[in-house]
Order: C-alpha cells, then sequence, then structure tokens
C-alpha cells in the first residue's frame, strides 16, 4: 500500500503508544478520527514544516510553480529534515503550473526528494496519467459545476488505473454546517461519481456543526492551509485535529470505502 493510501487508513483506525524498535514506543497514542488532516504550506522551509507535524498533521502539502526548479532543492531539505521526526508523514506536491515539462524522469526525481504523492488538475496532459512512476502516487483535482449530467462526465475518471486519489474543489464556504440535505446531495452526486479516496479542502476554525457535516460527503482527508504565524497554524492544527476526533463515527457495519470499481 502506497503511504497516502496508508495515512488515509492509519487515521481511520488510530495508533497504540506501543509499537515495534525505538520509534514505536515513542510514538504517542492517538484516537481514530474521521479524516486524516494534511496541512497546505506556501513555504518550503523546514521549520513551519516542523511545526505542523508536531501539532498532529498526517501529512503536508507544498505548493510549486512548475518553473522554479531551484525551490526544489529547498523542499528537497526541508522534507529530509522532518523525516528525522516524523517517518510516517506524508508529502505532496500541488503542482500548479508547467504540466507540459511534466516526463517520468522529473517525476521520478520528485520522488528521490521525497514527495510521496502530486496533484494535478483537469488541465493537465493526460499523458501524465500513464506514467507509472513508483512510491509516487498522482492525485487529481475535481471541481465542483453545476448540470445533471456532470457526475456522468467526471465518472470517467475511474477509468485511469494510475489515479491513487481526488482532490475535491469543492470552494465549501464557511456556512458548511448549515448545508441541507438537499444541498449536500449536490456534492455526494459528484463525490460518488470518483470513486476513490478523496482530499477536501476546508477552512479554518471548523465548528462542530462543520465537522459532521463534512462526514456526509464521504473524505478520506482534509486539507488546511497554514496561516502566516506558525503558532497560529498549531492552534488551529488542534482544533481540526479535535473536531475529527469528536466526529467520527464507528462504521463496523457499514461496507468498506469502495476505493475503485
Amino acid at each position: 500500500m502506497s503511504k497516502l493510501l496508508d495515512m488515509f487508513t492509519q487515521a481511520r483506525r488510530g495508533q497504540s503508544s506501543a509499537g515495534m524498535g525505538f520509534l514505536g514506543k515513542n510514538r504517542p497514542e492517538t484516537k481514530p478520527r474521521a479524516a486524516a488532516l494534511v496541512v497546505e504550506l506556501a513555504s518550503a522551509e523546514a521549520g513551519g514544516a516542523e511545526a505542523a507535524l508536531k501539532s498532529g498533521a498526517d501529512g503536508l502539502l507544498f505548493v510549486w510553480d512548475g518553473k522554479d526548479t531551484g525551490w526544489l532543492n529547498t523542499l528537497k531539505n526541508g522534507i529530509d529534515t522532518t523525516k528525522t521526526s516524523n517517518d510516517k508523514a506524508v508529502y505532496g506536491l500541488h503542482i500548479t503550473n508547467g504540466w507540459d515539462k511534466l516526463t517520468r524522469e522529473s517525476l521520478e526525481q520528485l520522488r528521490d526528494y521525497g514527495v510521496n504523492f502530486v496533484v494535478l488538475p483537469l488541465q493537465a496532459p493526460a499523458r501524465v496519467l500513464a506514467l507509472q512512476v513508483k512510491d509516487l502516487d498522482l492525485v487529481v483535482t475535481v471541481p465542483m459545476r453545476e448540470g445533471d449530467l456532470y457526475p456522468i462526465f467526471i465518472r470517467n475518471l475511474t477509468a485511469f488505473d494510475n489515479i491513487a486519489a481526488v482532490q475535491l474543489d469543492f470552494g465549501l464556504g464557511n456556512d458548511l454546517g448549515e448545508m441541507a440535505i438537499e444541498d449536500v446531495l449536490q456534492y455526494r452526486a459528484v463525490r460518488e461519481a470518483v470513486r476513490f479516496p478523496a482530499l477536501l479542502n476546508v477552512k479554518a476554525n471548523m465548528t462542530e456543526a462543520d465537522a459532521y457535516t463534512l462526514t456526509t460527503l464521504g473524505v478520506q482527508a482534509v486539507i488546511l492551509t497554514a496561516s502566516a504565524s506558525d503558532e497560529q497554524t498549531r492552534q488551529q492544527i488542534k482544533a481540526l485535529y479535535e473536531l475529527l476526533e469528536k466526529s467520527h463515527q464507528e462504521d463496523k457495519d457499514k461496507a468498506p470505502t469502495v476505493i475503485k470499481q
């Protein structure tokens, strides 16, 4: 199992403080949560990354414009530094431009730099979906669009075997907790059409009502954008982490999440 998919699974299971070897014994116990927690960082510097992981983040998502190759060296150094304190952390790279220059070799380089998954939009070249790179997962961003036929259109993503997960770009506002069942059904139709594990961007300072509504969308991870202040980011991670624990629902009687058919 890839590190990204393992992150989804571990969040739902929780983690005992006991474990194999020295590192296992020193890992704090964690309770099962409704979803894993990924923090999106504007900077690749190790300081902010370490602060996010120590505050409870399961993974980190960095943003790259696809042009500044020198920035990738900073990213590599940052990942190498944080790995010493958290060997279970998952690292993603959201590529916002320059997709036409992506090759197998460049993706392998990102993997060698410590990146576990890359996030690409629907506008990226389709050929990238045919590039199988060991230990590097592809995540495709799925926007929310109106129209009864949109779920049927977006369902075609399930034809591509190399996609490991999707990032749902639903643009949910601050009134998430006020959504009616009818509102949720619009989003759920798209969620059911793409039968991959899903990551969803969320706002800071979520309420308990927001968290429970979030569970109805059936996501495996949430993405929180880091604040300018490390201290503020730590507080937001802690608060969101506690909400994900509280909103976790036992699903022993439910069928397991279908990744893809």
